[in-house]
């Protein structure tokens, strides 16, 4: 199991969240907390409408499951003298919903459809506390993604400049630092016709500030960067001199950053960014 885990608080108490690839498993060992009592798991996989929904549940989403085994066990379930762990579940039935983990993170943990069931046995407030909140975490998660994405993008896009120059403008016979100063007087190509300045200016005015001219650009101006980095890589292809497209670049930044400026799904991707860049910094 990954070890990417997440901490979410539902009524008091804190709850671990494990990420395996597309999959949140809960820890029911820290649900266990919040139920008022001396409980166990091992009471609650007893309970026959327990072990059905857990059937259930395998049928559809493992494709190993053990039905031999399970129907032992369904069979058992609701006996007095019945009793099972989550470890002898899982060895018996080649279950993957539940899981008893050592070491860091260790407990029982359950996938997310069966921890919301599991929450239910503790109080049916938990559980919709319980699904609010990990809810909460995973619309948190998908804003980091957008603004990762976005931040990804211009990275690429900025490899495939970067490879249009060493193609067409830098001699192999150049220094390492020959090679450098043309990357960057590229770069201030995009830096001028997008910014009207070149790092090295924005860097005097702004002295104390961390990072580069485009760790600060807005959601507009990234979407315009791309753009601009994907024509002036065709540009360099065509042969254009620098100062040639330093023009149609200014030209086509203007034109485009009046267009994202009223663009209103835009501005939505300006707000969910900045809300981000806020919570960073608290």
């Amino acid at each position: 199991m990954s070890k990417k885990s997440k901490i979410i608080r539902v009524q008091g108490t804190d709850i671990t969240i494990l990420s395996e690839e597309e999959a949140d498993y809960i820890s029911l060992t820290d649900m266990l907390k919040a139920k008022d009592g001396d409980f166990f798991i091992s009471d609650w996989l007893r309970n026959r409408n327990t072990v059905e929904y857990l059937g259930i549940w395998e049928r559809i989403h493992n494709p190993d499951f053990n039905y031999g085994e399970f129907a032992t066990i369904k069979s058992q379930a609701g006996l007095n003298s019945y009793k099972i762990s989550v470890k002898e579940w899982v060895e018996k039935t080649g279950a993957i919903g539940l899981r008893a983990t050592a070491g860091r993170y260790g407990g029982t943990y359950a996938h997310r459809d069966i921890a919301f069931e599991f929450g239910m046995w503790i109080s049916a407030e938990f559980k919709i506390y319980l699904i609010k909140e990990f809810q909460r975490l995973k619309d948190e998660e998908q804003k980091l993604l957008g603004w990762d994405i976005r931040r990804n993008l211009t990275k690429i896009n900025y490899r495939i400049h970067t490879d249009a120059i060493k193609s067409n403008l830098i001699p192999e016979s150049l220094t390492k630092t020959q090679i450098n100063q043309i990357y960057a007087s590229e770069a201030d190509v995009l830096n001028m016709a997008l910014f009207g300045k070149t790092a090295a200016q924005w860097r005097s005015e702004n002295p104390n500030e961390k990072g580069n001219i485009r760790d600060f650009a807005n959601v507009s101006q990234l979407v315009c960067l791309v753009n601009l980095e994907n024509l002036n890589a065709v540009f360099i292809h065509d042969g254009l001199p620098q100062s040639e497209r330093l023009r149609r670049l200014n030209a086509i930044a203007i034109q485009q950053m009046k267009i994202l400026l009223e663009d209103k799904a835009a501005q939505r991707l300006e707000g969910s960014s900045d809300d981000q860049k806020e919570g960073e910094a608290t």
